[in-house]
């Protein structure tokens, strides 16, 4: 019996527990987003209170201790998705969340910049709970619920991003910027708790033998559609961090009172993120019943095109609702993403890849700022949004070109073909 065949035995329709899971994985997701996203507000504050006192220092350590948790992240989450075939995804989110409970709490009890960074940095190596809780969801969930289940999800993902920098505007004159971080900690303790008591996963000695034996890239059958949603991840978030920096700037170009322009810079970042939680889970039931092809190149087009408009807007309002409708049309390519490349790969294989997936975006998440800066500041703004608009157009194309010719709903039919045919 062969590693795959031995895998294809392992995989069964879902696990029975699936639905708990995806909750303890949903608010645990959330918990954690809001302790990660909360110092935002007050990161440069507490840097000064350590002991930094100029400026420009300030400006740069903020930036240095924001950006370690993510370069971090990028180099091992698919370290730890590999772990997680062999030894169980719960496991990884038990290690996630206590880590992270851990390095955050320390984090109120920093003596100086140097261990704050080095507690961001080392965030990013334990963490990972959402990413791992996509893994969890991914491989647990009936496949044929499976994008909807991770659009799901993804809401409360994005809720996290969307609450965790509000709670740290408010916390911190109430308890402290120490106190918030302990306040954060004890919540992510929480999620951990809930993570250890409540989560069921499945054993299969099967799917670790087969992880350890041949999990990876080199077990993948067809490697053409994981590529694609690779580069579709790096895609999304260069798309969605490429017009952060500028944001702030290109607001004060159309808004004539400069008391109101953070105001509105916050409104049209917010409007964003609120209509991709709108939009995760409809997308995602949606690509459950045409296939995720289809919608990927479908949502990548239409965020393009609304990318054009932006360009040229002329008032506030128009920013703020081309904005939302971009957010709306984005908001289910991560939960496609990953339920295409759980579909495309063997079960020994999916935490590492989509660990790998998880690299690919933070790689889009950093170059989209740095790139938008650059060509903002040199080109011109219009640059940014018309050139990101050519790329989202040009990704949407490739996907459409790179799918799967198969009429069956998502990506994998044909290797859950032969899996059904080796259980029968």
């Amino acid at each position: 019996m062969t590693d795959t065949q031995l895998d294809a035995v392992s995989v069964k329709a879902g696990s029975i527990h699936w639905k708990r899971n995806l909750t303890v994985s949903l608010i645990g997701s959330f918990t954690t987003i809001v302790a990660m996203t909360l110092l935002l507000p007050f990161l440069p504050l507490y840097v000064e209170e350590l002991g930094v006192a100029d400026h420009a220092a300030i400006v740069q350590w903020s930036g240095i201790a924001y950006g370690a948790t993510f370069l971090a992240a990028a180099l091992v989450a698919p370290l730890w998705g590999r772990l997680g075939d062999i030894y169980g995804r719960k496991l990884m989110l038990v290690r996630a969340s206590l880590g992270m409970t851990l390095a955050i709490s320390l984090m109120g009890m920093a003596g100086n910049v140097w261990q704050l960074v080095a507690l961001r940095l080392f965030v990013g190596l334990a963490g990972g709970y959402s990413s791992g809780s996509m893994v969890l969801v991914a491989t647990q969930t009936p496949k044929e619920r499976s994008a909807w289940a991770l659009g799901v999800l993804s809401c409360g993902i994005m809720a996290g991003n969307l609450v965790g920098p509000l709670i740290g505007g408010v916390l911190p004159p109430v308890i402290g910027i120490r106190g918030t971080f302990l306040a954060a900690g004890a919540m992510i303790f929480l999620a951990f708790l809930a993570t250890a008591l409540l989560i069921k996963e499945e054993k299969s000695p099967a799917r670790k033998q087969a992880a350890k034996a041949s999990g990876g890239w080199k077990s993948i059958p067809d490697k053409g559609p994981v590529v694609a949603m690779l580069a579709t991840g790096m895609l999304l978030m260069f798309a969605n961090m490429s017009i952060e920096p500028i944001i702030t700037v290109y607001v004060a170009q159309i808004v004539p009172d400069a008391t109101e322009v953070t105001k509105i810079s916050g409104l049209v970042m917010s409007a964003a993120a609120l209509g991709s939680i709108l939009s995760a889970s409809r997308l995602g039931r949606l690509a459950d019943r045409i296939g995720h092809w289809p919608v990927i190149s479908g949502a990548l087009a239409v965020a393009g095109l609304l990318l054009i408009p932006q360009a040229f807007v002329t008032s506030s309002w128009q920013l703020i609702v081309l904005r939302f409708l971009m957010g709306a049309a984005l908001g289910g390519l991560l939960p496609c993403i990953a339920a295409v490349i759980r579909h495309s790969v063997p079960d020994s294989a999916a935490g590492s890849i989509l660990g790998l997936s998880v690299s690919s975006q933070y790689v889009g998440q950093v170059a989209g700022p740095i790139l938008g800066g650059f060509v903002g500041g040199h080109v011109g703004m219009r640059a940014v949004f018309l050139g990101t608009a050519v790329l989202l157009l040009a990704g949407g194309a490739y996907a459409w070109i790179v799918r799967p010719k198969t009429t069956e709903t998502g990506a994998g039919s044909a290797s859950r073909a032969a899996a059904d045919q080796f259980d029968a």
